[in-house]
């Protein structure tokens, strides 16, 4: 094995495929959901215990910044994850697998993620 062939570890400087993005976006939006539902859980918890507490999940949902921004995120989120795991599936069927498609796809994502993420915005603020 050759030790002194060049080895680049910095991320930032590596271009990665368009797909590839969708990718990665894709994994990260499920990290996203899976600890967001720490703060649904509570909320739902919250909501459940008790009328007074359903009324505290209420004004935090409807007056609280910070948990409007979470629910914005938390949706936002999955919605791409629901976009790019369609992709996924389409994929999966032996469809979009070529470079020109696969980036074709991958632009429709992107493009259909960002219109569901201002969407969502509309909708929780």
């Amino acid at each position: 094995m050759n030790k002194k062939r060049p080895v680049n570890l910095d991320l930032r400087t590596i271009k990665q495929p368009l797909p590839a993005v969708t990718s990665i976006l894709h994994r990260v939006t499920g990290v996203v959901l899976f600890f967001g539902t720490l703060f649904m859980t509570y909320a739902l918890g919250l909501s459940l215990e008790s009328e007074a507490g359903f009324n505290e999940a209420i004004t935090m949902l409807e007056e609280g910044f910070i948990a409007r921004f979470i629910a914005w995120g938390l949706v936002s989120a999955l919605l791409y994850h629901v976009i790019a795991g369609v992709k996924h599936l389409i994929m999966d069927a032996g469809h979009l697998e070529e470079l020109e498609s696969g980036t074709k796809a991958a632009k429709v994502t992107l493009a259909a993620g960002a219109v569901a993420i201002l969407l969502a915005g509309v909708w929780v603020w």
